[in-house]
């Protein structure tokens, strides 16, 4: 990384870290694909306006954690130097003299906060959602640069171009995924308070390629038979099992006996029951997808692409991670994924309209015009967090042009031209590379251009005729920001009309 970069990269952490509350008041740090997310002790302290004013920041998030939006690439720069400040400013200044505050009041006034946040948003079922996401983001990014060479490899081998490097680049992009129940079960085991080791030492007994000669159910078993599914299941019985053992086992032969009957109960299940039942569950996944779009085609990409955006606001979308990922894993792309990226282009196209009719709201547009290149690359949270959902009428809008560019893509499996993502993660014109499918590049690239292009004209069109009222448009559309003497001089961060109360 050159010197100008880091510089960079530091500017930006050291412009967030006062904003939310000093280094005191960050309790814990994370990242994700594209979003820092912090703890915080004291939610008050967070500036949330001025936050999104700054050049880098493309949106903020609250959920179970304070979500700061940079963006793919840029959070996991930021990240690292966010945490260093974080320390120094812990060890440069005693505690007490961050907050005017006494200890005890911070303390109180920040469980509360927390509690009441937990209470609104932390439901058994999304908290669910959200663990078992935990257990397949991380390998997102080797989703990503496999299936993007698997994707090159497949055109060098339509062309007839270095046919002696096709071989070495199929071994490159097939390797991980010959070993994901592996990861899946080393993640699923951290992430539900096991040893990571054993749950991807249960798990990799999916894969094992003597599992041929064991027969489960009246059928042999096949190695990968199960995929994730079986893997994420083993994980979980083994994590089960080894807290078991913990409780039961004495002290003195714990190091022994609890990783032996651990591996040993949990493999034994796996081989003569899990693999079977999850090769079943896996199997018919595939297949409800498969003729959900050869038979639903252009009504089941409407009902798809509508309801994503939906489902992005609600954290729901997580629940479709394992089922991308055993698609991925059974026919080397998810066909869904490429519909359900037809949200983020009705949602630029909404975006856009939202520009075009408030000509005098200079800070709305300008938020616009920032977040507008993520939206294109399928970053979706600044346009929906910033624009179409505090506006209300036009996030509906931005869903009927999801569910116009996910009917076209539809129509088009509908009619036998099938195609999908061999990776999950990007959406939006960061889709191109990874698009797979039973017909030539060209045709795959049209179809999906073409959803995309039908994205942006439904949500800009539906947008502009119908996602203002005309009390709105006499609300929104004046410059609220008073003239100011410093012409050079930011609009006011507090801008009502980045978040209006028109839900």
């Amino acid at each position: 990384m050159s010197p100008e970069s880091t510089d960079k990269n530091r500017a930006t952490a050291a412009a967030i870290l006062p904003l939310v509350g000093g280094p005191d008041n960050v309790t814990s740090i994370a990242h994700c694909m594209t979003r820092l997310r912090i703890s915080l002790r004291d939610r008050s302290l967070v500036q949330d306006e001025a936050l999104r004013a700054l050049p880098a920041v493309l949106g903020v998030v609250e959920d179970d954690t304070y979500q700061i939006v940079l963006g793919p690439g840029a959070v996991a720069r930021v990240t690292p130097e966010f945490e260093a400040l974080v320390e120094e400013g812990r060890s440069a200044a005693p505690p007490a003299a961050a907050h005017p505050v006494t200890a005890d009041e911070l303390a109180a006034q920040g469980a509360a906060l927390k509690e009441a946040q937990k209470a609104r948003n932390a439901t058994p079922f999304k908290l669910m959602l959200r663990r078992i996401a935990n257990i397949f983001v991380p390998l997102i990014p080797a989703l990503i640069g496999c299936g993007i060479i698997a994707g090159l490899n497949g055109m060098l081998m339509n062309l007839g171009w270095l046919p002696g490097v096709v071989p070495a680049l199929a071994a490159i992009a097939s390797g991980f995924m010959s070993l994901i129940a592996v990861f899946v079960g080393h993640n699923t085991a951290k992430e539900f308070g096991g040893t990571p080791i054993l749950g991807g030492a249960v798990a990799a007994i999916i894969v094992f390629p003597g599992v041929a000669k064991i027969t489960a159910f009246g059928t042999e078993l096949r190695p990968g038979q199960g995929g994730v599914l079986g893997a994420l299941a083993a994980a979980l019985l083994a994590v089960y099992v080894e807290k078991r053992c913990r409780r039961l086992v004495p002290e003195a032969l714990d190091v022994l006996v609890t990783p032996t009957l651990t591996v040993l109960i949990s493999g034994l299940v796996t081989l003569f029951g899990l693999m079977f039942l999850a090769g079943e569950a896996s199997a018919a996944i595939g297949t409800f997808a498969d003729r959900l779009l050869s038979t639903g085609g252009a009504f089941a990409g409407l009902v798809l692409g509508g309801l994503f955006l939906p489902l992005v606001m609600l954290g729901l979308h997580q629940a479709l991670i394992p089922i991308h990922t055993t698609l991925i894993e059974q026919s080397g792309h998810t066909v869904l994924l490429p519909i359900l990226a037809m949200a983020g282009a009705g949602q630029v196209g909404a975006a856009i309209a939202v520009h075009c009719r408030l000509p005098r709201n200079g800070s709305l547009r300008a938020t616009i015009r920032s977040a507008l290149p993520a939206g294109f690359l399928g970053v979706g949270e600044p346009l929906i967090y910033g624009v179409s959902l505090p506006l209300g009428r036009p996030f509906v809008t931005a869903c009927v042009g999801g569910a116009a560019g996910g009917a076209f893509v539809g129509l088009f499996n509908q009619l036998g031209i099938a195609f999908g993502s061999t990776a999950i993660g990007p959406s939006g014109w960061a889709l191109f590379p990874l698009l797979d499918g039973t017909s030539n590049l060209g045709v795959t690239v049209a179809i999906y251009a073409g959803g995309l292009l039908t994205g942006y004209l439904v949500g800009f069109t539906a947008t502009y005729f119908f996602g203002f009222t005309r009390q709105m448009l006499t609300d929104l559309n004046t410059d609220p920001a008073p003239a100011a003497p410093d012409p050079a001089g930011p609009a006011d961060p507090a801008d009502p009309a980045k978040t209006p109360a028109m839900t």
